[in-house]
């Protein structure tokens, strides 16, 4: 007897080391993953406080320099505003996103809820434009600006999110088995409106794949360099891509730290964009295994 409960209490201790060795390991590789992660981040802040002598002759540096200062008065120092940068890229990046969001919900849930003749046609349609490349629609989106006087007009640069394919995809195939009609037709047997059971009902049902997708089209438009330098002429209307862009364009010498520095600046709202809308995204995997 005695010798039974030492053999289990010997198969109970290997099993606990070889887990124990087994989360040591997992434990490892994800603090490797994201020390791996956080490197180009930590690079790209130290050497937004190194000159352009130190970076050359020596890339890779993880001791912030002295020269931050210096860096800010370059970058501040140009025919430019950072600060009227930051709210142009802000405001087009935010606008952007919101009626990305808010009109690509409504046509996935209007492919969802409702039968019509031509549904899965628009659907097809959809797909199709998917496969062209905005380049392509750069010349007459310009030519129609420019015969309506829109060239520098911060609003062509929103306006034309409210048609998103790729999010409109994306949310169908996400409202598609996470939205019961049942639900539907009973808010509308109750008496509830079309836009009252879509921003009430429908809407928080989405909140993971609005945060998704949130993060995606704030970065994409934060980020968007080729349309604002094809519409926007006058520096007041610059974004941040734009203004770091031109730092690259000094023809008696190009500072690098004021790069890195604005880089880290236009980097800096895109980390708290994504810190924000995170645990919505957890939230919604969370859920999802429990449902399953």
């Amino acid at each position: 007897m005695a010798a039974n409960n030492k053999m289990a209490v010997d198969i109970v201790e290997k099993k606990s080391n070889s887990v124990i060795i087994k989360h040591t390991f997992i434990y490892i590789i994800c603090i490797f993953l994201a020390i791996l992660s956080i490197l180009p981040f930590w690079l790209m802040i130290v050497n937004a406080t190194r000159n352009t002598i130190q970076i050359q002759a020596n890339s890779i540096s993880l001791i912030p320099s002295h020269y931050l200062s210096f860096n800010w008065k370059v970058f501040s120092g140009k025919d430019f505003n950072p600060g009227v940068g930051f709210i142009n890229s802000l405001t087009i990046a935010a606008g952007a996103t919101i009626l990305a969001l808010y009109f690509s919900s409504l046509t996935a849930y209007a492919q969802i809820a409702y039968e019509w003749k031509l549904k899965n046609a628009f659907f097809s349609f959809i797909m199709a434009v998917m496969m062209v490349p905005g380049q392509v629609t750069m010349i007459g989106f310009y030519q129609m600006c420019f015969r309506f006087g829109l060239t520098n007009n911060r609003l062509m640069l929103i306006l034309p999110a409210i048609a998103a394919p790729s999010m409109v995809f994306f949310m169908r195939q996400y409202l598609q088995p996470a939205l019961s009609m049942e639900i539907v037709h009973s808010a509308r047997i109750d008496g509830a409106k079309e836009f009252f059971i879509f921003n009430k009902i429908v809407l928080p049902i989405m909140k993971p794949a609005l945060a998704t997708q949130a993060i995606f089209s704030f970065v994409g438009n934060w980020n968007n360099l080729f349309t604002p330098l094809v519409l926007l002429t006058q520096p007041k209307k610059y974004t941040m891509p734009i203004m770091v862009t031109l730092l690259r364009g000094d023809i008696y010498k190009t500072e690098l730290g004021s790069i890195y520095l604005g880089l880290t600046l236009t980097v800096l709202p895109l980390i708290v964009v994504y810190l924000v809308l995170s645990r919505y995204i957890i939230a919604g995997v969370a859920l999802g295994s429990v449902k399953g």
